[in-house]
């Protein structure tokens, strides 16, 4: 009995998100808060993306995606690895139930920049056959579901990292290939457009924010 309620006690600590996200596991992953801030905020200065009121289910598929080499990258590989399938799932739901304020970028693009990068998202450029982001990601960069995520208050400087990673062949994750497509026709300037507009745009609640939930 004793024994049963100590597994029982270890199970619940091993599965809680902001344990986790605060100070890691005993499996070799650190914790979340070392690069992605203390509220899931995000670090503008290394590209680290926010993942406060990212939603729980397409940050899940993303930490099985990294663990599964389905997604590239020698960061989060080995810390997605060292997560169980029950930690993945805690941490995913404690991000995609948090707040967090907005980072301000370091440096404010100009209005040129930022006119170029709401006409991509608003409108698109059917010209090139490109579609506006806002209709997969909605019109206020507040995410559709677990396959298209929020972008609104996003890192400027990792949505372009992101979308370089897809016109390289680098990234392939995404629903349909949607994203390899579309980023295949834009250009770094477009690229960097799109990435000051989504960084210059408030939080957006998201549909699990206000849920329960312990910040780390």
């Amino acid at each position: 009995m004793i024994l049963l309620a100590r597994l029982f006690i270890a199970t619940a600590i091993a599965a809680d998100g902001s344990g986790i996200a605060a100070n890691g596991n005993d499996k070799g992953a650190p914790a979340c808060s070392a690069c992605h801030g203390n509220q899931g905020e995000g670090r503008l200065d290394a590209a680290y993306p926010r993942l406060a009121g990212l939603d729980s289910g397409y940050l899940l598929r993303q930490l099985n995606d990294f663990a599964d080499r389905k997604r590239e990258s020698e960061t989060m590989h080995p810390i997605a690895k060292a997560l169980g399938a029950d930690e993945r799932g805690a941490v995913a739901s404690f991000y995609g139930a948090l707040s967090a304020p907005k980072v301000q970028e370091p440096k404010k693009p100009d209005d040129k920049t930022l006119a170029i990068g709401a006409a991509l998202a608003l409108r698109g450029d059917w010209s090139k056959g490109l579609p506006g982001c806002g209709q997969c990601h909605g019109r206020a960069g507040q995410g559709v579901g677990d396959s298209f995520p929020k972008l609104a208050a996003q890192s400027a400087e990792y949505i372009v990292k992101e979308l370089k990673a897809w016109k390289e062949g680098k990234r392939g994750n995404d629903p349909l290939n949607l994203m390899t497509g579309i980023a295949s026709k834009l250009d770094e300037a477009q690229m960097a457009a799109v990435g000051a507009y989504y960084a210059s745009l408030p939080v957006v609640a998201s549909a699990s924010a206000g849920q329960k939930g312990t910040k780390p």
